[in-house]
């Protein structure tokens, strides 16, 4: 810059020496276009420079933006595949879980056919004309509940011979489901009994019970691995011990026939099995 002012000041006195002074006047005008010039090119190329810098840090911006969109976008492909397995990982396990509750329907539908088809041939074979004698389904299974009166004589464990001919009917349909047991339960009502054989009612009720099992397996040919005695006392009333009548009714023995369970759970067993093997 100091070199331009001196030649610039070398060119003057040589002008005031050389020139005229109109030519001199044309000379410094000129000067001071080309100083404008400068200037304004000087601002300009400071502009440009700002706006460069201005530029470059945005492009690092959006670089560095980019570059977190990427990782983001690969996370998120991640986290999408991820969701993807686990989803189809859900929907394989319920898939698996209504096959399961489907066999099981299949199963307890299975089981109830046969309640039913046992119901039906116990009752054609009991028949239903003895009010003393109520065939039915409880709990998914199927029972005989039998007046005491057609058993025993009052306060008696003995059974009686008009009672065999109602026990043959009931053993030839136990006969005929070898995969079923058969548990016979003694109910009395709550007058109290004791004497030199029977302490109480539990005595009596269970007592009642083994005498039904052992002319079902030593008269009428039941196996004995079917069979299943049990005393239930008066614990279990159907009416109110609280007239003759009721006490009669809650006197009796209820033979319970049922599929073996540890047999059932087999039966389950089975299709669960089956079923993880198909996996």
């Amino acid at each position: 810059m100091k070199k331009i002012v001196l030649s610039l000041s070398v060119l003057a006195l040589l002008m005031t020496s050389c020139v005229s002074k109109k030519k001199f006047t044309e000379l410094e005008a000129k000067n001071k276009e080309i100083q404008d010039l400068l200037n304004s090119a000087t601002v300009k190329l400071n502009n440009c420079l700002t706006e460069k810098s201005a530029i470059t840090s945005q492009l690092e911006y959006l670089k560095k933006n980019n570059s977190d969109l990427i990782n983001s976008s690969k996370e998120l492909t991640v986290l999408t595949t991820k969701g993807a397995e686990n989803l189809e990982k859900s929907l394989e396990s319920l898939k698996e879980k209504d096959l399961k509750i489907s066999r099981l329907q299949d199963a307890l539908t299975k089981k109830d056919s046969v309640t039913l088809a046992l119901v039906t041939s116990l009752k054609k074979e009991v028949g239903l004309n003895d009010p003393d004698i109520n065939i039915n389904v409880e709990k998914g299974v199927v029972f005989i509940s039998i007046a005491d009166n057609l058993l025993f004589k009052s306060g008696s464990y003995e059974v009686s011979n008009g009672a065999k001919d109602v026990l043959a009917k009931v053993a030839k349909v136990i006969n005929s489901k070898p995969d079923f047991e058969c548990m016979v339960e003694g109910h009395t009502d709550n007058v109290p009994i004791k004497n030199n054989v029977l302490l109480d009612n539990w005595d009596l009720s269970v007592k009642r019970a083994t005498s039904i099992v052992r002319v079902l397996q030593n008269q009428l040919g039941v196996d004995p691995k079917q069979l299943i005695p049990a005393g239930r006392s008066s614990y279990i009333p159907l009416v109110e011990n609280d007239t003759p009548a009721n006490r009669a009714k809650n006197r009796r023995t209820k033979i319970i026939i049922l599929p073996k369970i540890d047999q059932f759970y087999d039966m389950i067993e089975k299709e669960m099995k089956t079923l993880s093997e198909k996996k």
